[in-house]
């Protein structure tokens, strides 16, 4: 019997800066999609009636990927709205590194922060799952996340053969997809009910695009079939056990477009029926950015050193959980680290058609 795994408790990003520093790729989809919301933000009607105006950014762990795209929103609703005071709020799960991402908005980093540019603007945090209500209702003005709504709110089940939904077949993998189901369509509508008449979503999420591509699998070598592989030859090799392997699996499910929007369009579905409305939906790869540098540099030992990071800044906690809470803390470290060094060597080694291509359908929504 497997443990059941709560995203709210076992999860996080890696804290202490290391998210922003390693995941540029992250960033490179964030600012690429900053000209949609923009034009999002230019449909709205937002007078400038003394009213507060409240944004969130849902999944932000430290915020430095986000930076630019919130400056640049806030900064356009100051100019639209003088007298309207400015509501930033935070959201992320209670393991998030909080003291980071608000040492980042202090412009104590070397990340340029927004905070001193924008007046009446007050910045807050919320340690709430975006699978519950964050606000009141009707308080929302616009609500962004990106590379986030993949995380489920619980695991439903154990993957015999694989570490994720994407490898997994037959009844697992429908698990893992009505879990997915369930989770979107209570979020979209928590949204809902938050979202001020005419209020905007953007949504910027990991998914399977139309050629059946997806994070770390647009050709080359496969990312989550080499966790699989690596982490398989671990149990095999006596260094964590089955039950281990078999407890470890990423609480995320990557969805098709049709998936994303189906809420949206069927007037039966809660989601519609709460006054939400798809405004635009598409899909984009983003090319990996430690990939994009080796082919101009070509030095393999480097690309590894740099590429392994970025796949360890989010997916070890995952591992982490995994392993057995009997075994010591430094075990616990010296397995973790064992398997990133066996990635890493791989890709020292044969560094060709490694590459964490970010595949994101980005969505745009309003309310009624």
């Amino acid at each position: 019997m497997g443990r059941v795994t709560r995203t709210d408790r076992d999860i996080a990003m890696k804290g202490g800066g290391y998210y922003s520093l390693a995941t540029t790729g992250a960033k490179d989809v964030i600012d690429g999609g900053t000209p949609m919301v923009l034009e999002a933000i230019a449909a709205m009607d937002i007078p400038d009636d003394g009213h507060l105006f409240t944004m969130t950014d849902m999944g932000c762990a430290d915020g430095g990927t986000s930076i630019g795209l919130i400056g640049k929103v806030l900064e356009e609703i100051r100019r639209r709205a003088p007298s309207r005071p400015i509501r930033m709020v935070y959201t992320d799960l209670p393991r998030n590194d909080f003291s980071q991402l608000f040492r980042v908005i202090h412009g104590q980093t070397d990340i340029r922060s927004y905070l001193e540019d924008i007046p009446d603007l007050y910045v807050y945090a919320s340690a709430t799952s975006f699978h519950k209500a964050i606000f009141p209702p009707g308080t929302l003005d616009f609500g962004f996340s990106a590379t986030a709504s993949h995380y489920i709110s619980e695991k439903p089940g154990n993957i015999s053969n694989h570490v994720h939904m994407v490898g997994a077949h037959g009844a697992e993998r429908e698990a893992y997809e009505q879990q997915g189901r369930k989770d979107w369509e209570v979020m979209l509508t928590n949204r809902a009910v938050e979202l001020v008449p005419g209020g905007r979503l953007a949504f910027f999420n990991f998914g399977i695009d139309e050629q059946g591509r997806y994070l770390g699998n647009t050709g080359g070598v496969s990312m989550f079939d080499t966790f699989n592989e690596i982490w398989a030859q671990l149990a095999e090799d006596g260094v964590i056990t089955r039950d281990e392997y078999i407890n470890t699996n990423f609480p995320q499910c990557y969805r098709t477009v049709e998936q994303f929007t189906a809420p949206l369009k069927d007037p039966a579905n809660p989601v519609y029926r709460a006054g939400l409305r798809l405004k635009h939906v598409e899909t984009r790869v983003v090319p990996c950015p430690f990939a994009k540098d080796f082919a101009g540099h070509g030095d393999s030992d480097r690309f590894a050193m740099d590429y392994i990071p970025t796949l360890r800044s989010w997916s070890e906690s995952t591992f982490m959980t995994g392993l057995s809470a009997d075994r010591p803390p430094d075990e616990q470290r010296e397995i973790i680290d064992r398997f990133y060094d066996t990635y890493e060597e791989r890709v020292r080694q044969a560094p060709q058609g490694h590459a964490m291509d970010y595949v994101h359908i980005y969505l745009i929504c309003s309310k009624t």
